[in-house]
């Protein structure tokens, strides 16, 4: 008689001489098999513009979309202390690599320079344009209508280092946003021309260049009853203040009492050059799946919807692509007529086209779907 013993076949990864790596299938008792820790999940940060990917595709720390989950150990900080020096390039905070500190530059001989010390009830996220470690969300400026991602922007308007977010280890529900991040040797440096006060005592605070935006939604995100709020500036010790009058007006805007820079679900964050928005673990929990949106599109195409010009079979696609398809479905933008591509009703100096079906003139775009589930 012949018995069977059931093993766990699973893969894992060795690293070659060359740096690749190398795919070994290891076996393990099923019954000794350790399960996996639960991620504990903060939210997401989405870039507008982009369907689920960049496009010339998500890499590293560029991605469309960045999940924010608790870290193995701590990295917060939270404010310390605060003191006056003549030379801040050359103060003890500044030049130790593992101080964490702010410098707030008010003339040529006169700076503040406020210490952060290590907080275990936090974790930071920081987020920006430059590549560099301290970076977690790489984000570059979003181009309108760009589909290939060819388009360079010759100055960006976003800042190297443009926010960090604080997340709450105990509350995980509670995500504060602050303009600015810490830099390769952990400081952040405010110019003498940058916008600072220190009013009646009050710890000083500042604003950076080109500021960073917040608007919370008014209602609930999810199911779409959500209203605009406001658009609001969030500072560096995170206060929240009406716009400037304009983006980088040297004078501040007024105090909003009754707003916190505590992030809602469905909050728009303006880094001046890319909006993202911030979805909550919660909020992700109720909305839709990428799973469940390509069923959606699996049952419509599976009904085999028909061109009623060229009497073909449409195809809605998952992805844009440059090609013209004669399954590929156009949708007149005035009229919501959907059919496939033809030449019928073509006017060859505006691009515009003629609706087989009401006559009526306009432009067409393809269709294709939405996968990113976190705009659901």
């Amino acid at each position: 008689m012949r018995c069977l013993c059931l093993v766990n076949v699973h893969r894992i990864t060795s690293a070659r001489s060359d740096g690749t790596e190398s795919p070994i299938l290891e076996e393990q008792d099923s019954a000794n098999s350790e399960k996996p820790k639960q991620i504990v999940k903060y939210g997401e940060l989405v870039i507008l513009g982009y369907n689920g990917f960049l496009p010339q595709g998500d890499r590293g720390r560029r991605r469309s979309k960045f999940m924010l989950s608790k870290r193995p150990v701590s990295n917060g900080v939270k404010r310390s202390r605060h003191y006056v020096v003549k030379t801040p390039h050359s103060s003890q905070a500044i030049l130790d690599a593992n101080q964490h500190s702010i410098s707030y530059t008010l003339s040529r001989n006169h700076a503040v320079i406020v210490e952060y010390t290590n907080d275990e009830d936090t974790d930071m996220f920081q987020i920006g344009r430059s590549s560099e470690s301290p970076i977690d969300f790489v984000v570059m400026d979003t181009i309108p209508g760009d589909k290939t991602g060819e388009v360079k922007v010759n100055q960006s308007t976003i800042s190297r280092f443009a926010c960090r977010i604080l997340c709450d280890r105990t509350n995980p529900k509670i995500a504060r946003i602050y303009a600015a991040g810490f830099d390769t040797s952990r400081n952040i440096f405010l110019g003498e021309k940058a916008t600072k006060w220190q009013e009646n005592g009050r710890e000083i605070d500042g604003l950076t260049t080109n500021g960073v935006l917040i608007m919370h939604p008014r209602g609930s995100f999810c199911g779409g009853e959500a209203k605009c709020g406001y658009w609001l500036e969030t500072s560096v010790g995170g206060g929240v203040f009406s716009l400037r009058e304009s983006r980088s007006a040297q004078q501040k805007g007024q105090v909003v009492e009754d707003a916190t820079n505590v992030l809602q679900d469905g909050t728009l964050i303006d880094l001046c050059g890319a909006t993202l928005l911030w979805r909550s673990a919660e909020g992700l929990a109720k909305s839709p799946s990428k799973r469940d949106l390509e069923k959606e599109i699996d049952e419509i195409n599976a009904g085999r919807p028909q061109c009623p010009v060229g009497l073909n079979t449409l195809v809605i696609p998952r992805r844009v692509s440059p090609n013209e398809n004669q399954q590929q479905p156009y949708v007149y933008l005035n009229c919501g007529h959907v059919q496939g591509l033809h030449d019928w009703g073509q006017d060859k100096d505006t691009g515009s086209r003629k609706c087989p079906i009401c006559l009526e003139l306009g432009p067409v775009v393809k269709v294709f779907m939405g996968l990113e589930p976190a705009l659901r």
